[in-house]
């Protein structure tokens, strides 16, 4: 089981800007989903963006990201990172990583279905933006 710290979570005002990072640890394959999610109360927890390992490409959840936020991993440091440019109050959630074990020839990373296959997850580190 992979495991998953977050960080760099806070407050800001609508506008500003954070990047998340993920470090990861336990990996036994070249290839994986690594992914963002994010969750309010009361509301299901959705995903925002994937990253393969392995190469298979990065996805984004368009109408959450509308183009402010990008993903990016670190492969010497085993981190994912979220950059979140132009905050807004809406963005404000507990933001989560996952990761799932992915071989190649199952394609794109789950983003929207499939969440079941995220084993692991990051205990989360909460964003706040204000108005």
């Amino acid at each position: 089981q992979v495991e998953l710290v977050e960080s760099g979570g806070g407050s800001v005002q609508a506008g500003g800007s954070l990047r998340l990072s993920c470090v990861a640890s336990g990996y036994t394959s070249n290839n994986y989903c690594m992914a963002w999610f994010r969750q309010t109360p009361g509301k299901e927890r959705e995903g925002i963006a994937t990253f393969h390992t392995g190469g298979n490409g990065i996805t984004y959840k368009s109408d959450i990201v509308q183009g402010r936020f990008t993903i990016s991993h670190d492969n010497s440091k085993n981190t994912l990172y979220l950059q979140m440019n132009s905050l807004k109050p809406e963005d404000t959630a507990m933001y989560y990583c996952a990761a799932a074990r992915w071989p190649l020839f199952r394609g794109s990373c789950p983003l929207i279905d499939g969440i079941y296959n995220y084993l692991s997850w990051g205990q989360g580190t909460q964003v706040t933006v204000s108005s």
